[in-house]
């Protein structure tokens, strides 16, 4: 077995379309697991994936890509705060807001965390979906390390957390804002109606062909003036094919 057939493989085993990474990206990636986990084949891998959870969930994180923080980069969630708080005035009513590949929950609890401060009261509508059930399942415990915290203000840690031990466990008032659903960007259908859609750090990783399909899916799913807020990386040079204006530099507003 090659690696495009570990690609099939993975497809119908898995459910998750590797045809859509970057090729060559994506087969080094691989490589560097497998040699990691002491296998000297695709066959062998397979076999391994096949018999232990263990290295199928490793596989899944090694793929999906789960890394991420509360308020990744500072100063652009800043910006997005911001534009928030117009789209509050624009509406005049709770968001609909997706916060997509979302993984441990970082991303949408920090949104929550936001609306809370700029909107208190107000029930918003946040849906936080990943391909990784398992993580999903983190998510929604809301307990977290220092590592993943250390970007978050001290208000916000000493208003929304409760510290034990090591662990910083998150309010219940922000868990219950947010609703988790397994979700995948490339093979499953899109919800409609957001105010808002978060997705950062995760497009990167797929062919243009795909980014184009997915950024068309995510304007069809916007409302109109609804904003897309990508990752510090992944500007969209042709966002205008996209029914799309720049808003700033990493947050785009459907037309």
């Amino acid at each position: 077995m090659d690696l495009i057939q570990f690609e099939q493989w993975v497809l119908k085993d898995f459910g998750i379309d590797l045809s859509a990474y970057k090729s060559n990206q994506l087969h080094r990636r691989i490589q560097s697991l497998m040699s990691r986990v002491g296998v000297n084949s695709v066959d062998e891998y397979v076999a391994l994936l096949k018999k232990d959870q263990g290295q199928r969930q490793k596989f899944l994180d090694f793929i999906t890509i789960n890394v991420t923080e509360f308020f990744r980069n500072p100063d652009i969630f800043n910006e997005f705060k911001g534009k928030l708080q117009e789209e509050l005035r624009i509406n005049k009513r709770p968001l609909k807001i997706w916060s997509a590949a979302c993984s441990i929950g970082a991303e949408p609890y920090s949104i929550a965390m936001i609306l809370d401060e700029i909107s208190p009261g107000v029930r918003h509508n946040i849906i936080a979906t990943d391909l990784d059930a398992t993580i999903l399942e983190k998510a929604k415990k809301g307990e977290y390390t220092y590592s993943d915290v250390k970007n978050i203000k001290k208000e916000y840690i000493d208003k929304y957390f409760k510290v034990i031990g090591e662990k910083y466990i998150l309010d219940n008032k922000i868990k219950s804002m947010v609703t988790f659903k397994k979700h995948d960007l490339i093979l499953d259908r899109y919800d409609s109606g957001f105010d808002v859609i978060v997705c950062r750090n995760v497009v990167i990783y797929f062919n243009q062909d795909i980014k184009n399909d997915i950024y068309k899916k995510f304007s069809s799913s916007l409302n109109r003036s609804g904003i897309l807020f990508v990752g510090a990386t992944e500007s969209i040079y042709n966002y205008r094919d996209f029914g799309f204006e720049k808003a700033s530099t990493f947050i785009y507003k459907k037309l």
